[in-house]
């Protein structure tokens, strides 16, 4: 049976931890509320962004890219958005899981595919599984702005225009709430779904300078790094909300095991108390 000596430095220690889980947990929160306004406000952008090459695209048969156009695909490109910090619960675990489980069900070798991988967590998961990485970034600001991934979503979208590969996914984590995060797939390129028509209803009319065609070829490639961008701040919010997540679950145990700790203390010492007592009381007996 542990000593009081030995019951005391755990609920000390516990009680340490949980002010450590305690102050990441209000930290992600804060965190998590900017991302989410970030995310929200990002959104308003994508949406006008989506409507105006929408339009472009639609605006007569003259107009057409290299990516809006499907292509046999030899090689499959993948964006892994992953965090640099663990202590999240299931964050990267889930995320990681699935995405190797489509490249296996997908791919017979390792030469019809490539990844671009954002976080640290990520990057060393497939090193160790000596995945093919052709791009990492780590060190991903937890507020990050448009110029801080513009190089690797630049750098991503000229890769499928140069024939690296011929379609491109997104994998990240869709932030549904504070407590679920959904792993998604997203097909960045090519871009067909700007050509599904789900802006038709739009009353909006646009006249083109110089041509469409000529902002066609301006905007796709942006309109293409702005998804990638859009996809990291989700995926930041999810982030901070599974990290909120878990921290508070943690604090929640550390209490529940103080408590325990606790009454085992008082039980202990309880114990050595009556101890004392019974050999006072036997000693003083025996001394009559």
């Amino acid at each position: 049976m542990a000593s009081l000596r030995d019951i005391k430095n755990r609920i000390n220690s516990t009680k340490k931890t949980r002010q450590i889980t305690k102050a990441m947990q209000m930290v992600s929160a804060a965190k998590l509320n900017r991302a989410q306004e970030k995310a929200q406000s990002y959104e308003v952008y994508a949406k006008k962004m989506r409507e105006v090459v929408g339009n472009i695209a639609q605006a007569g048969s003259d107009t057409s890219h290299p990516m809006l156009e499907e292509r046999p695909v030899k090689k499959t490109g993948y964006i892994l958005m992953t965090s640099d910090t663990g202590l999240a619960g299931g964050y990267n675990s889930s995320l990681l899981r699935d995405m190797m489980k489509t490249i296996n069900e997908r791919h017979a070798s390792e030469d019809e595919y490539a990844i671009i991988v954002l976080g640290r967590i990520g990057r060393d998961l497939l090193r160790t599984r000596k995945q093919p990485i052709i791009q990492e970034m780590v060190e991903v600001p937890d507020q990050p702005t448009f110029n801080d991934v513009s190089g690797l979503a630049k750098s991503s979208v000229e890769m499928f225009a140069d024939g690296v590969f011929d379609e491109l996914y997104i994998w990240y984590n869709h932030f549904v709430s504070p407590m679920t995060q959904r792993v998604t797939e997203q097909k960045l390129l090519p871009l067909a779904s700007v050509n599904e028509g789900d802006e038709k209803s739009s009353s909006s009319l646009y006249e083109f300078e110089p041509s469409e065609q000529q902002i066609l070829e301006a905007v796709l490639p942006r309109y293409a790094e702005s998804l990638i961008y859009g996809a990291l701040l989700d995926a930041k919010a999810s982030e901070f909300g599974a990290r909120m997540t878990a921290m508070s679950a943690a604090t929640d145990n550390a209490s529940a095991l103080i408590d325990e700790l606790t009454l085992s203390y008082n039980r202990a010492r309880q114990a050595a108390i009556t101890q004392e007592i019974t050999e006072i009381v036997g000693g003083a007996a025996a001394l009559e």
